[in-house]
């Protein structure tokens, strides 16, 4: 079976250089939809310091390795070009020009091919060369800083806000809608994806809060961020959390009555008496387990739920239930998402191994000569 599934992106085919981070997450989601991901490997690795065949960002691809700094590598990747509908790419602004795989040869191959950067400042500005982390990315947006407790510095959410979110995801719905502008009769562009970007399109609505007074401009103030007593999390006797989100009156009235506070509880709009119902709320939660909670609300609509580790999660009875976790490869890890009813995707291959795929790509994809440009010697990491 190739590479290539049966979701809705089924016949669509893509070239991935390889990178870290946001640009495999990105072309991830696309194989996961069906697409044909060819991952172009360079000879010693990526950079990402785990062991290849634990890398699920490589799921459902197929992988070739090509020395981009060979003579032949640049041609090998100009060929994949010539068959493919996107190719992406996550170097710092400059870098694929000057190897030679840079959107001008490879429009000038392809005038259909929808040329997908990944980066984090983008590829013009100030800092557009300048090294980053997701952490820098979304510092300078506002939005790492509404974050945490007001009297404590921001709280960073891992990689998943600036990587995924502002960039993976920005990245991967410009792709489908400059394909579907080709496939409309257009041609072939640019999607110049900036983790900066997406992640301050992602605060839109608070900043139009902002500007209609409905949102203070620091952390731990607002509805959202921690600083309601109704929305946030709170432990519980055994050192576990439970997230409670009961923001609407008949959500917060049931929350009250199950929790055991509704006759001492102060008004929940009296803004001046938020501390002590906080006060009020923590000392019950800690009075009980996160299991003896859970029991307590899991047939509610208080919209309360035990905070769960990622081990945990898997067997929560809801996303068991749904198939929201998956065994492949003896590695549990998250199914494909969104979800189709007509052409469903699946998790049909494990991570893709540095190299391993180039004859069936050379055979798949009518290259016969990439089998003879596919590099062999191990090179120093850019």
């Amino acid at each position: 079976m190739g590479a290539s599934g049966n979701g809705p992106l089924a016949g669509v085919r893509v070239v991935e250089l390889a990178g870290i981070g946001p640009g495999p997450f990105a072309a991830m989601l696309l194989a996961d939809l069906g697409a044909d991901v060819v991952r172009v490997d360079r000879p010693g690795g990526s950079g990402l310091s785990i062991d290849p065949a634990y890398d699920i960002t490589n799921r459902n691809k197929r992988s070739v390795l090509l020395d981009l700094k060979s003579p032949d590598g640049p041609a090998a990747v100009l060929d994949l070009v010539d068959r493919a509908d996107v190719l992406i790419e996550g170097y710092r602004p400059g870098v694929a020009e000057r190897l030679g795989v840079g959107p001008d040869d490879c429009l000038a191959r392809n005038p259909r091919l929808v040329y997908g950067r990944m980066t984090g400042w983008g590829q013009e500005g100030p800092l557009a060369e300048r090294a980053g982390h997701d952490v820098g990315y979304i510092a300078i947006t506002g939005a790492l800083g509404m974050i945490g407790r007001a009297d404590e510095p921001p709280v960073v959410p891992a990689n998943l806000l600036g990587d995924y979110a502002g960039g993976s995801l920005y990245l991967v719905i410009g792709v489908l809608a400059a394909l579907q502008h080709v496939r409309g009769g257009g041609t072939g562009q640019v999607v110049d994806a900036a983790i900066v970007d997406g992640t301050a399109h992602l605060t839109s609505m608070i900043h139009g809060m902002v500007a209609a007074g409905g949102w203070r401009d620091r952390r731990g103030a607002n509805l959202l961020d921690g600083g309601c007593p109704f929305y946030g999390t709170y432990e519980t006797s055994d050192g576990g959390h439970m997230a409670v989100g009961a923001l609407e009156q008949r959500f917060y009235d049931e929350f009250v009555r199950l929790l055991g506070i509704a006759d001492a509880a102060p008004a929940r709009k009296d803004f001046e008496r938020w501390g002590e119902l906080r006060a009020l709320v923590a000392a019950r939660f800690r009075t009980r387990t996160r299991e003896e909670w859970t029991a307590v609300f899991e047939d509610s609509d208080a919209c309360v739920a035990p905070v769960l580790s990622l081990g945990e999660a898997p067997h929560h009875p809801h996303l068991a239930a749904r198939g929201t976790f998956v065994d492949h490869g003896g590695i549990t890890q998250p199914a494909p998402a969104p979800r189709f009813s007509a052409t469903p995707g699946a998790v049909h291959r494990p991570p893709a191994q540095p190299g391993a795929d180039t004859a069936e790509v050379a055979r798949d994809w009518d290259l016969p000569h990439l089998t003879g440009r596919a590099a062999q010697a191990p090179q120093e990491d850019r």
